[in-house]
């Protein structure tokens, strides 16, 4: 039985392990049985291995789910190349690069494109001027349909980001149809957040950030329960505190 408690963590369903791989025309998938949930959250993420465009470098090269290991990671899927929401979102994700790095995250960014399409979109889209993300390219749409964000009728995927911790665990996941673009801010927001809550066992409530208060569910949890309006009142929770990251330049 799964307690789905706030207390538990962020330890993962047991379930098959899918491995996925997506070179050029090539696709293979092993998978002992097709048991994927609508959800991933708390469950491993799916194993991939894809072609991709390395806007940072200029160059094609090839991502695997093995080069995110032991780190926090996101994988932000998007409809397709040369539309009009997905520069935006591409264009935000990398505003906040720097950020995401200080964090300790990786960004992996995915359509269905081809790397040649990914590499032709960054060069001629003004958006991604200076772009410092890698893309991966999913032809085939086989690690969309790991992922479950795969829309089979036109070939595209849905805007499905997923932030994986260190372990390999999909710890949250947001996925929408593709006319409405995602908040950067509030996906920081939640990085920050994930990575508070695992390190200190604490528990972060609604629109928690950096320096307001958490929930001590790690050493008060039988004083808490059913009393969490003694421990954080509704004006707390809907502070509007916003988090600065202040850079001091000495000259």
């Amino acid at each position: 039985e799964f307690n789905m408690a706030c207390d538990t963590g962020s330890k993962p369903i047991e379930e098959v392990e899918t491995a996925v791989s997506n070179e050029e025309n090539t696709n293979t998938i092993k998978k002992e049985e097709n048991n994927m949930s609508s959800s991933l959250v708390l469950r491993k993420a799916p194993e991939f291995k894809m072609d991709a465009y390395n806007a940072k470098t200029g160059h094609y090269e090839s991502v695997s789910s093995d080069d995110y290991k032991g780190k926090w990671s996101v994988v932000c899927f998007y409809p397709a190349d040369f539309t009009f929401v997905c520069p935006t979102e591409i264009a935000a994700m990398n505003a906040k690069y720097d950020e995401f790095q200080e964090l300790g995250v990786e960004i992996l960014a995915v359509s269905t494109d081809t790397k040649f399409s990914h590499k032709r979109f960054v060069e001629t889209e003004p958006l991604l001027e200076g772009l410092k993300l890698t893309i991966g390219a999913d032809p085939t749409g086989t690690v969309s349909r790991a992922f479950g964000v795969m829309i089979e009728e036109e070939g595209i995927a849905l805007r499905g980001r997923f932030l994986i911790n260190p372990e390999g665990t999909v710890v949250a996941q947001e996925v929408q149809a593709p006319m409405v673009g995602r908040n950067v801010h509030e996906f920081l927001r939640q990085v920050r957040a994930w990575q508070h809550a695992e390190k200190t066992g604490e528990v972060c409530p609604a629109g928690w950030t950096p320096g307001k208060k958490t929930l001590p569910v790690n050493t008060d949890v039988e004083q808490m329960t059913g009393r969490v309006g003694d421990y954080i009142t509704v004006e707390e929770i809907m502070s509007q505190q916003i988090y600065l990251q202040v850079t001091v330049v000495f000259k």
